[in-house]
């Protein structure tokens, strides 16, 4: 059974990367292009995985977790930040209070995308 992984993100051209690099390692991808959409599809499926980025027009990444969180449904849900910011010691505790696993810096490289996610879902 393949894991499954939500990309969320309002950039489609990462969106086709990200589908196509973790496709080709045998996972199933599931894509939002915003918060809502994302939520909404939370309804019906539960990835393995959610990477999810963190500065998208109108619901932002952080949001969006905090609702995942805030849902007896989803809360356990393994979450990932992709972002082109960088943390701060301070922003690094904020994410572990908010439970999220990794944060990944774009640009990324592929490889290093396909590590990090294997050792989050195996």
């Amino acid at each position: 059974m393949a894991k499954k992984i939500m990309i969320v993100d309002d950039e489609e051209s990462l969106i086709e990367l990200v589908t196509a690099v973790l496709e080709q390692e045998g996972y199933e991808v599931i894509a939002a292009m915003n918060g809502e959409e994302a939520l909404e599809k939370l309804k019906t499926v539960k990835p393995d995985l959610i990477l999810l980025d963190m500065m998208m027009p109108g619901m932002s990444g952080r949001e969006v977790c905090e609702r995942i969180r805030k849902d007896p449904k989803t809360k356990d849900l393994k979450v990932a930040f992709i972002t082109v910011a960088k943390f701060s010691e301070t922003g690094r505790d904020v994410l572990k209070k908010m439970n999220v696993l990794d944060y990944i810096t774009k640009p990324f490289e592929n490889e290093d995308l396909v590590v990090r996610v294997k050792k989050l879902v195996g």
